[in-house]
């Protein structure tokens, strides 16, 4: 979910088209979508949906809880870069989950959102 950069998009939107992927208590608390890509945050784990193919008909689904989670970077926009990027490093991968995040949206709340949910599960 590198190349382009995600927007926004409501927690209904994610219980609308991934529904059957969250627990009955599970709550989005933010949700951002490329062209085909989207990933979101729960109060339970960190979740990439990676749609692949041609058609998009397969759909690699990870879902990360926040005790694997080792660390993680919010970086706001500059002048020169567009996106506010988000890297979360799990303990499973060398490499850290890449999300490019509008520059419209608010990287103080996603970092403050990614460190009460990893900090209260370590």
């Amino acid at each position: 979910m590198g190349l382009f950069s995600s927007h926004e998009i409501t927690p209904g939107e994610i219980q609308e088209k991934f529904g059957q992927h969250l627990l009955p208590d599970e709550n989005v608390l933010a949700a951002f979508k490329t062209i085909r890509d989207i990933a979101f945050l729960t109060d339970l784990r960190f979740v990439m949906i990676d749609v692949q193919g041609l058609t998009g008909s397969k759909v690699d689904v990870a879902s990360v809880p926040y005790k694997s989670i080792t660390r993680f970077s919010v970086e706001s926009a500059g002048t020169l870069d567009l996106d506010t990027d988000m890297k979360i490093w799990v303990s499973s991968r060398s490499q850290p989950f890449e999300v490019k995040i509008s520059r419209k949206s608010d990287p103080a709340l996603i970092q403050r959102l990614l460190a009460e949910r990893v900090l209260a599960h370590n």
